[in-house]
């Protein structure tokens, strides 16, 4: 067993998971949590790397799933936390099922903010852990036929930098990792598969967890990953909301709309 825990939801693909990978490599025990079976299959990747790998499928979006993590955890001190899980939800907003866009704000914004209150008060009271927080610079612009996500990404974007500031004293580093699309499952689950932007080429998602990653551990408050996206980033501080949505609804209005 090594002596370095970390705790990193939505593991079973995409990002999370080649943050997993990562972690494994630099020796930290995982535990590694989402909410679908494939987690026991990106974990069985990582046995034999010479780590402990523990899962946890639960529904992050509700307190009972995040709960079921805490219970796992237990009272063993986590140096790492990569609150990774989220979830997307394209097309028009008035069309959109009330289920559907209140498990996009129950994931990316109460279950996360439930977690990292839970684990923050651990973390200070230790006086060090570091947390690594999936936002987008979706949250930078109006998301026009993605409105929920975008909105609950600015949430996160701006509640990071509250953390950061709340806990500058302390032991305990938050940095925000920033990307723009990236090659995952991300847009399949969205439903986005007939717009522009689910169609693209994209970034790999190994490189954005090793931009993210790589960031944490020097303690950086936010990082954008890939320059096309630090580009974008850079616009959205500039240029009018009104201008941002339109750029927005060419990328993700679906077909036909």
């Amino acid at each position: 067993m090594a002596e370095k825990l970390a705790v990193i939801t939505g593991a079973s693909t995409g990002i999370g998971y080649e943050i997993a990978k990562i972690a494994a490599g630099e020796g930290f025990d995982l535990i590694l949590v989402a909410d679908e079976p494939q987690i026991e299959t990106a974990a069985a990747t990582l046995v034999g790397t010479g780590v402990t790998v523990e899962t946890v499928q639960a529904d992050l979006a509700t307190f009972e799933g995040n709960d079921q993590l805490l219970a796992k955890i237990g009272e063993r001190p986590v140096d790492v936390l990569v609150a990774n899980a989220g979830r997307g939800l394209g097309h028009a907003f008035v069309e959109q099922d009330v289920a559907a866009w209140r498990k996009v704000i129950d994931t990316n914004v109460t279950g996360t903010t439930y977690l990292l209150q839970k684990m923050l008060q651990r973390m200070k009271a230790r006086d060090a852990g570091q947390v690594l927080i999936t936002g987008s610079i979706a949250g930078l612009m109006p998301g026009a036929y993605q409105a929920v996500y975008n909105g609950t990404k600015a949430y996160l974007d701006s509640f990071a930098y509250a953390l950061r500031n709340e806990l500058k004293d302390t032991g305990v580093s938050i940095t925000v990792l920033m990307p723009g699309p990236t090659e995952t499952e991300f847009f399949k689950r969205a439903n986005m598969m007939d717009t522009p932007v689910g169609t693209q080429d994209k970034d790999d998602a190994a490189m954005v967890a090793r931009t993210g990653w790589d960031a944490m551990q020097k303690g950086t408050p936010h990082v954008v990953a890939g320059t096309k996206n630090k580009i974008q980033a850079a616009v959205s501080h500039v240029v009018p909301d009104t201008l941002l949505a339109r750029m927005h609804e060419n990328m993700a209005k679906p077909d036909g709309e």
